[in-house]
């Protein structure tokens, strides 16, 4: 059967076989199977996001596994629920797919799923969502964290003089995605998926899974919190870009250094970490007093520059928040997905 179609199971039968592989989490009340998930939350508060993968735009079946798509969609939400300093705790999965497709691939979307909640969420869990059909594959998640007693991170916390650190590496993503264009383009399926599982042996390996199945550093959001973070963002867009985010809504500028930054980079080209996107690290600010381990739980820390003040505060004109590069204003550039269309 594993060769079956959703078609030829129909709906009942695919998520007989697809709800038994994902994890309920501990703090599920009630799981798949009524027309609403019960998940506690014992702060009275709860951090929610929400994101869509679309084939095409975001993703390509020629290059991902059902496998990696279900890995992605877990790296790529809980770590915005990490930002906020909060504990990743359960998720709702919808998935729109052609008929045509086997059910063994939703299967494998939904043990992608589980294993990246394994490795970088433990605890967490899958309460419902839905599924449809599309003509091509659209993943759409919204997580759910509880703050347990903290105060949410946000953008605009940064302070004159708090020191900005990056937890991840930088630009391996965007490497990755470019050696896949480079060399795994083809009309045909299977050249397609045979150059990409060629460039996933070789020697672009870390860059092709760092786009393709990526380790965000999710566990590490409470622990920055806890360090005294004053602002936190997940640099998904570019590290010039998000930076320039938290600059805006607190008001100072963001002093970057080159050399910091390149040594972040994991070898990756210094455009590639300054605009390339999908990182999915952490951007954190802290004061200038705290200084965290050279790693967190697994992931390197880099300590990227200064938050320095801005003449007139928040009144000062938009122009003179931002980022600047050992001291040259840095252009706010990375992934926008309506001029990358």
């Amino acid at each position: 059967m594993d060769d079956a179609t959703l078609h030829e199971v129909g709906e009942l039968e695919a998520l007989r076989r697809f709800l038994p592989l994902l994890p309920t989490g501990s703090a599920t009340e009630v799981g798949p199977g009524d027309d609403a998930a019960v998940v506690r939350a014992p702060d009275g508060r709860f951090v929610v996001t929400t994101d869509t993968m679309l084939e095409g735009a975001d993703f390509r079946l020629g290059w991902s596994r059902w496998h990696d798509l279900g890995w992605k969609a877990v790296a790529t939400n809980l770590i915005d629920v990490a930002a906020m300093g909060a504990r990743p705790t359960s998720l709702v999965v919808a998935l729109a797919v052609a008929p045509s497709t086997r059910v063994a691939d939703l299967e494998e979307f939904a043990r992608g799923l589980a294993d990246a909640i394994a490795a970088m969420a433990p605890g967490c869990g899958v309460v419902g969502g839905d599924l449809g059909t599309a003509p091509h594959a659209t993943i759409a998640v919204t997580a759910f964290g509880d703050l347990e007693g903290r105060s949410p991170v946000l953008r605009s916390g940064a302070r004159a003089g708090d020191a900005v650190w990056c937890v991840g590496g930088l630009g391996a993503a965007a490497t990755g995605l470019r050696h896949l264009f480079a060399e795994a383009v083809d009309e045909a399926a299977v050249a397609v998926r045979e150059a990409a599982d060629r460039l996933r042996a070789g020697a672009h390996a870390a860059a092709i899974e760092a786009q393709l199945a990526p380790v965000s550093p999710i566990a590490v959001g409470t622990l920055l919190a806890d360090l005294g973070a004053t602002a936190m963002l997940d640099v998904s867009d570019g590290l010039a870009l998000d930076a320039a985010r938290i600059a805006r809504a607190s008001g100072v500028r963001i002093a970057l250094e080159r050399a910091a930054v390149q040594e972040a980079s994991r070898g990756a080209t210094l455009d590639a970490a300054l605009h390339g996107g999908e990182d999915h690290a952490l951007l954190v600010t802290l004061p200038a007093d705290v200084t965290p381990p050279v790693e967190l739980a697994g992931h390197p820390v880099h300590r990227l520059g200064t938050v320095e003040a801005v003449g007139g505060g928040h009144d000062a004109s938009a122009r003179s928040f931002g980022v600047t590069l050992d001291g040259e204003p840095l252009e706010p550039r990375g992934w926008d997905p309506y001029r990358a269309a």
